[in-house]
């Protein structure tokens, strides 16, 4: 089917909710995307209105913005569209709940990535798949292909090599890298958190929490924990030979960022031994990044919380236990990342306004502050919308919690001297609703 037999958007609408109680998105996916070719395309926002104007934007008039930017090489940021470009980066080695598919195979999952950049986010940002499983090749390549971008989003890149690549990155360019299965995962959980405890009533520095998983996502999950008050000794993390303890001696010795000796150190002080089950008793709270189930947590163990306790189910696509499976072992609160569940813990809600509010302030890093500041953002934006067993985070749609995401972001990239650009709140909100399109 060529461009012009494409339906428009408005059709795809309507015949989209004309189908809705009869086809699941899986059912329709493969048609959307062979009838669109995708989901993404390079559009102008300079205008064209003759062919004279290619003197302009093309040769000869482009050379002068060229020889400004020779001369220095901030004005880059004044004079191409660098300031507003995020390259998405994977090997496809970690995609989604499919696991190393390979780099094609990931393009369709970074082009809706993409999608939601520049939907949400007002960002442009562009699939970068890359055909190597090799760290050192990785960061390479994204070093070389830095110019072009002003941030950089590092997504489904299997552990361990995903924090190597992570530090490496942030530590030797001087713009924004991220890794959205680390940081973005971490901070949506924390702003739920945050919340889910004003509903039950307990606070961060008495809770005990397990942590069912040990990957990228669970490892930045404990460390925002602790920075938000979670005691190291009162998180019980759980990886697929059992519970983290200085017992462990397949893991004594093992070095890197996020490794899980240093959590056979820091965490446990019980100093507790076994599996999934043990981890949780007693627990107020559960966080589970591991095997998509049902049946990877068992309703008698969520019996075993603590009173009021709190669940994360986000294992996708089947969460590690279904919400109505777990309410009955007794969980107050249950989060899911699936939509079709209350409090869909989604990183749409934090990548594309943590990136708007750093590429407004021209940040040259994404900071664990930065992050905190997000979640605090989420959490608060929920709170005044009211808070119930329900809905502890916001939902996607909406977009107010966006602006104020990003404004949270900048003013903390700018509080902590990251900042390359320097803004009052009141203009950075304009300069964040302007891009996201929103209006006061």
């Amino acid at each position: 089917m060529d461009n012009k037999e494409k339906k428009p958007l408005s059709t795809l609408n309507r015949n989209r909710n004309r189908n809705r109680n009869r086809n699941k998105p899986e059912e329709l996916a493969l048609e959307y995307h062979s009838r669109y070719r995708g989901k993404i395309e390079t559009g102008l926002k300079a205008p064209v209105t003759s062919y004279d104007d290619f003197a302009i934007w093309y040769t000869p008039g482009v050379a002068e913005p060229s020889r400004e930017i020779s001369l220095d090489r901030e004005r880059v940021y004044e004079y191409t569209n660098k300031g507003n470009s995020v390259a998405i980066v994977t090997d496809g080695t970690r995609v989604l709940g499919l696991g190393d598919v390979g780099p094609e195979a990931a393009l369709p999952v970074m082009e809706g990535k993409a999608m939601l950049f520049k939907y949400l986010g007002g960002v442009d940002a562009f699939p970068i798949c890359v055909a190597t499983k090799d760290a050192e090749e990785i960061i390479r390549v994204v070093k070389w292909i830095a110019p072009s971008f002003g941030g950089v989003n590092l997504e489904d890149i299997a552990s361990p090599k995903c924090y190597y690549i992570l530090e490496r990155l942030r530590a030797e360019l001087t713009i924004p890298v991220w890794h959205d299965d680390q940081q973005g995962t971490a901070l949506v959980i924390l702003a739920g958190l945050i919340n889910g405890l004003k509903v039950v009533g307990k606070k961060m520095e008495d809770i005990t929490v397990s942590l069912i998983g040990a990957g990228a996502a669970n490892m930045n999950v404990a460390r925002y924990l602790h920075l938000a008050g979670v005691k190291w000794g009162n998180m019980i993390m759980v990886d697929s030979r059992g519970i983290l303890n200085p017992a462990r001696e397949d893991l004594r010795g093992e070095s890197g960022n996020g490794n899980k000796w240093e959590m056979c150190r820091l965490t446990n002080s019980e100093c507790r031994s076994g599996g999934i089950k043990e981890a949780m008793y007693h627990s107020d709270v559960c966080i589970a990044l591991s095997t998509p189930g049902p049946g990877v947590i068992k309703k008698e163990w969520v019996a075993d919380m603590a009173d009021d306790a709190i669940v994360f189910a986000c294992a996708n696509p089947v969460p590690e236990i279904m919400p109505p499976e777990a309410k009955e072992g007794g969980a107050r609160i249950v989060a899911t990342g699936r939509s079709d569940f209350p409090n869909q813990v989604n990183n749409s809600l934090g990548f594309p306004a943590v990136f708007r509010g750093a590429l407004d302030v021209r940040a040259s890093r994404i900071t664990d502050g930065m992050c905190i500041a997000a979640a605090y953002a989420i959490a608060s934006y929920a709170e005044e919308q009211g808070l119930s067993e329900d809905y502890i985070i916001p939902r996607m749609g909406e977009r107010e919690m966006y602006v104020r995401e990003a404004v949270a972001v900048g003013m903390k990239a700018m509080a902590e001297g990251v900042a390359m650009v320097q803004l009052s709140e009141a203009e950075l909100e304009d300069e964040v609703r302007e891009r996201m399109d929103i209006e006061r």
